[in-house]
């Protein structure tokens, strides 16, 4: 099987990486990919960027690829997997219709509360003054999110009322905007990415991830700086209870809505003292998650997802797991979230050792073929151990041995975890 992965980001390397060690898959091609990814596989140019779902259609059809995967959201709502499903090329990820589920925060409230999915009571937004009005009927801390895709930033969590409202000013000044102000959620925070081909759902193992820049959940939301697997505090009927409430009568609402949802469904909760809710729903794999996610799965990626693509789930084998914890994080740029420093030397990458990896984000190239920051984000840093102390003492470990000038990382990635301090309301 000829496989091509489209993105640039840790995500994509993360997802390229398994489907090299997959036996069924004979090659892998990223288009544009990035300096990590051109390490371990072919990449292409999209000379008209990540949007252009004729041109990945056409790249396709050129390499004779018999699956394509989509990783990021933008290209999803833009409808590239329609354009490659045109030229009857099998393909990872939703339509553009379904794929509105990430695509429109209103949108996902209208499908959760026809399929009768918990999640956060919410007023949806065209004005200032309905901001205003929805803040007042939910009191703090105040919930603000941007209607269309954001990169993992459009969202304000804030117990300051002016702050939460200059949000919403923001979101709805920069385009013709819809806002979501919702109550908050109290209770651990979870990410699960479940396998679906449109009627069967396959989830994956959970994984918590860490949204704000700073440890101890300070700064600005960014689009995550670390995450880990497994979670060992969450309860054993997790999984499934997600699967019952969550994604199967999501997908089944897809489907009677004559939209149906083919690819990842990365459904965002929270466990309250009210019983789990939904946060949001993501129509791809999120970043970080899949690093730490994707380095635990044994069964091989790349005839799972060809499977889901095609519809014939049903009769894929259970899904495998190492017994090991995955931890990741994310090393950023000075800057990073508002105006991250770009064109720095990344030095250190060869003394990483074998007891941790490292997955291109925002990198590139620069004239004298040094490798340089690129993004905000710019690596992410993985290790495995027998426990989470293993696993995060080899990623920081690693961390250390990288050299980028003014980069920022947090120190406190599934240090809760580890201590035992996480606690799921009764």
């Amino acid at each position: 099987m000829k496989v091509l992965v489209i993105g640039t980001g840790a995500r994509e390397h993360a997802i390229v990486r398994s489907l090299t060690l997959d036996p069924s898959v004979d090659a892998v091609i990223a288009a544009p990919g990035n300096p990590g990814i051109d390490a371990i596989a072919l990449c292409r140019e999209l000379p008209q960027g990540l949007l252009d779902g004729e041109g990945i259609a056409a790249l396709a059809a050129e390499l004779k690829v018999d699956l394509v995967v989509v990783g990021p959201e933008a290209p999803l709502v833009a409808g590239a997997a329609d354009a490659v499903r045109e030229r009857g090329i099998a393909c990872f990820g939703p339509t553009a219709k379904a794929a509105r589920l990430e695509g429109s925060k209103a949108f996902a409230k209208e499908i959760m509360a026809e399929a009768g999915v918990p999640t956060a009571l919410a007023h949806v937004c065209t004005t200032v003054d309905e901001v205003a009005s929805a803040l007042e009927v939910f009191g703090a801390p105040y919930v603000v999110k941007d209607d269309g895709l954001a990169a993992g930033k459009g969202v304000v969590v804030t117990s300051n009322r002016a702050h939460a409202l200059a949000h919403a000013v923001q979101c709805l000044e920069r385009r013709d905007s819809t806002i979501v102000v919702e109550e908050f959620l109290d209770g651990p925070e979870i990410s699960l990415f479940c396998i679906t081909d449109g009627t069967t759902v396959v989830p994956l193992a959970p994984a918590q991830d860490f949204k704000r820049l700073s440890d101890n959940d300070e700064g600005p939301n960014t689009g995550g700086m670390g995450a880990y697997s497994p979670l060992d505090w969450a309860p054993a009927s997790l999984v499934q209870d997600v699967v019952d409430r969550v994604a199967q009568p999501t997908v089944d609402e897809m489907r009677h809505q004559g939209m149906p949802f083919a690819g990842v469904l990365y459904i965002g909760l929270a466990l309250t003292s009210r019983g789990l809710r939904v946060i949001e729903f993501n129509a791809r794999f999120g970043d970080p998650e899949t690093q730490v996610v994707l380095a635990r799965l044994a069964t091989p990626l790349g005839g799972l997802l060809y499977a889901a693509a095609v519809g014939k789930l049903d009769v894929e084998a259970p899904l495998r797991w190492r017994p090991d914890h995955a931890v990741t994080v994310v090393v950023a740029s000075k800057g990073y979230p508002n105006s991250p420093r770009t064109g720095e030397i990344i030095e250190g990458m060869s003394q990483v050792g074998d007891e941790a990896y490292v997955l291109h984000a925002g990198t590139a190239l620069d004239k004298h073929g040094s490798l340089v920051s690129a993004g905000g984000r710019v690596l992410s840093v993985v290790a495995t151990g027998a426990d989470l102390t293993q696993a995060r003492d080899r990623a920081y470990r690693a961390v250390d041995r990288i050299g980028l000038k003014g980069s920022t990382y947090r120190t406190d990635i599934a240090l809760a975890a580890q201590r035992g301090e996480i606690t799921v309301p009764q």
